[in-house]
């Protein structure tokens, strides 16, 4: 029997390190393994015995491109915890920050790291020869969800101005409406954008997930709501353990979370847009529909333009926000520990993120549990990878490797926050 093995060291263009097994035997996928090998972090243990205040900048180390998700899902809980909310103004700022991690971290992912792959090019520095234009916006548009982040964070990378019940320091109207006439660029670029991913060539693929999103009566969700998906499940974020659980599975050191009633389901821009196309403005949708993007996508290699939908929506967003901003009185609600449970979950731009703390009397943390949106989805990537290879075994080793890399990063996995390097290793006998 003829057998083959393909190799790749290393998948660039992705956050972080881990390794893919596909084995193929007698025309048909036997094993596929998402392995993630590098040893556990140990964030979790590391807040126990801190003091409430310091989760919020102790999380937001867990990772570089989405800090603020981290924070976002730590702050809530502990108010949730000591039973107060923040709303008004305050509120809006989180959206704010927010948005300003969403146009920085979807343009990183469809412009630098998914785009080539669309293109034919190994990397964005390649493709800029060729899309010198598209690369230089993409840039400009990054720093402007950096900008935004380091106003009101403080600083672009792991920010440093949220706290539990508002901010350290809140910025003035005068100082927000700098952003105004970049924000409108911003916007017009994000609209071009949608026109030219949904150009791109996409391979034949569509599932039957189970989207799982945050689900606000009002907003496009980012950091409250219900937890909800397309399967009946209608639930507060409180109960999310009721309905999730995580489990170790022996060729992964990051834990696979699942639906103790469904299995393995879906996170990120598919679920969130999918569950809340509704509460997107007119305008990001009527790009999705120019771009031929039904409300429902069930097409992975078409979250690039689900994220450039989310982009325009992010800026127009932050324009309406700062349009409404009024700077509050106190730059924080004042806070009275107490001991408790609290639980709080955001859309972080890959999908929800939960966060669950144990508190003492005093505040102090005795117990925390987070669960990031990549070890989420990871039964899902598996489960993709065997349907993509089982559709296209007469493809050749080398293009059925880079199409795998290229569904791989349909998922914009955060390895980094569990692990840090991706070998894919495709098996045929």
């Amino acid at each position: 029997m003829r057998s083959r093995t393909i190799k790749v060291d290393y998948l660039a263009r992705v956050e972080g390190e881990g390794g893919l097994y596909v084995k193929i035997k007698n025309r048909a996928v036997v094993d596929v393994k998402l392995r993630i090998f590098e040893p556990p972090r140990f964030f979790e243990a590391f807040l126990r015995g801190r003091n409430h205040s310091e989760a919020p900048d102790i999380t937001a180390r867990i990772c570089g491109i989405c800090p603020i998700a981290y924070q976002t899902s730590s702050v809530t809980a502990m108010e949730n915890a000591f039973g107060v909310k923040v709303e008004g103004q305050l509120r809006a700022l989180r959206r704010l920050i927010y948005c300003g991690e969403y146009i920085e971290s979807h343009v990183l992912h469809v412009y630098l790291l998914h785009a080539p792959d669309f293109l034919g090019y190994e990397d964005a520095i390649r493709m800029a020869k060729d899309f010198p234009d598209a690369v230089k916006n993409a840039l400009k548009l990054k720093k402007i969800g950096n900008d935004l982040m380091t106003l009101v964070g403080g600083r672009e990378i792991h920010p440093i101005n949220m706290k539990v019940g508002g901010f350290y320091k809140v910025p003035n109207k005068k100082e927000l409406e700098t952003f105004v006439e970049p924000l409108k660029w911003a916007r017009d670029a994000a609209l071009e954008t949608v026109k030219l991913v949904a150009t791109f060539d996409f391979p034949e693929l569509e599932q039957d997930y189970e989207f799982v999103a945050l689900r606000h009566p009002d907003e496009y969700p980012l950091f409250d709501g219900r937890l909800v998906s397309n399967k009946g499940l209608d639930i507060p974020i409180a109960d999310f353990e009721k309905h999730f659980e995580e489990l170790h599975v022996e060729h992964s050191t990051s834990l696979h979370c699942v639906h103790k009633e469904h299995g393995s389901y879906l996170v990120g821009p598919l679920a969130r847009y999918a569950l809340n196309f509704d509460k997107l403005t007119p305008s990001a949708q009527q790009a999705a529909r120019a771009a031929k993007l039904d409300e429902v996508c069930r097409n992975p290699f078409k979250s690039i333009i689900v994220r450039s939908v989310e982009t325009v929506y992010a800026c127009e967003e932050a324009l309406r926000i700062i349009k409404e901003y009024e700077k509050p009185e106190k730059p924080a609600i004042d806070i009275v520990p107490k001991a408790g449970i609290g639980c709080g979950c955001s859309e972080a731009p890959r999908g929800i993120l939960y966060h669950r703390y144990r508190l003492d009397e005093n505040g102090v943390i005795l117990d925390a549990k987070i669960v990031p949106p990549t070890s989420q989805n990871q039964g899902i990537i598996e489960s993709d990878l065997r349907e993509f290879v089982s559709r296209n075994l007469a493809l050749s080793n080398e293009k059925l490797t880079w199409q795998c890399e290229q569904a791989i990063r349909n998922y914009d996995p955060c390895i980094s926050c569990s692990c840090h390097f991706l070998k894919l290793h495709i098996e045929r006998e």
